[in-house]
């Protein structure tokens, strides 16, 4: 996926990096997700067809496809998210509104081999200052259940504000389930972005 005027083609902080999404990461998408079934499965929504069934190579064109077209409509930015170059997760911003709100959800998935290295929050990061300094965005939201205690310490150590509870907000493995919401706005890291706080939180 080319990136788009304005995005850049690759974000790095260390080892770990946001590319947009090419046609030749088809197997490493295929591998990885297969790989981490256990480790992801409880996490993604509702699905009538086996993880196995969803996640061959072939599946991964479809999933290109869409995200290409939420692209042209400017509706999401989705990533890849690497360590040392290799394929280990996505992390998209989606339901972008313009107007007045100028805000988007985040969501993100890693690798359960490089989970613990920092990886999650730094691309997040990555992408909130990239969504705030030059895709004109306002607010970042991001909704976890809450017995996702991984992926709540990630916000909570970006310094994200937890704001809300929404009982039964999404179908998840199965069920609907609760959510914490968190959130942050541009202001909330300004001058120097999110980043910033993250290198400081990892030093201090």
């Amino acid at each position: 996926m080319t990136a788009l005027p304005g995005w850049p083609a690759t974000l790095a902080e260390g080892p770990v990096g946001l590319r947009p999404h090419r046609i030749r990461d088809a197997r490493a998408w295929s591998d990885v997700r297969l790989a981490n079934e256990e480790w992801l499965a409880r996490w993604e929504p509702t699905s009538m067809r086996p993880w196995a069934d969803r996640h061959r190579v072939s599946d991964y064109y479809e999933l290109y496809r869409s995200l290409r077209r939420g692209v042209r409509l400017g509706q999401i930015m989705p990533f890849v998210v690497t360590y040392e170059d290799a394929f280990v997760g996505q992390l998209t911003l989606g339901n972008i509104v313009r107007g007045a709100f100028c805000s988007a959800y985040a969501g993100y998935w890693v690798d359960s081999r490089v989970a613990g290295r920092g990886v999650i929050p730094t691309a997040l990061a990555m992408a909130v200052d990239f969504a705030f300094a030059h895709a004109a965005l306002h607010r970042i939201e991001v909704n976890i259940r809450p017995e996702n205690t991984s992926s709540r310490r990630v916000v909570e150590k970006l310094g994200f504000r937890q704001e809300g509870f929404h009982p039964r907000y999404l179908h998840i493995d199965g069920g609907w389930r609760d959510h914490v919401g968190y959130a942050l706005t541009v202001e909330d890291v300004a001058p120097a972005g999110l980043l910033a706080r993250w290198r400081s939180a990892r030093v201090s």
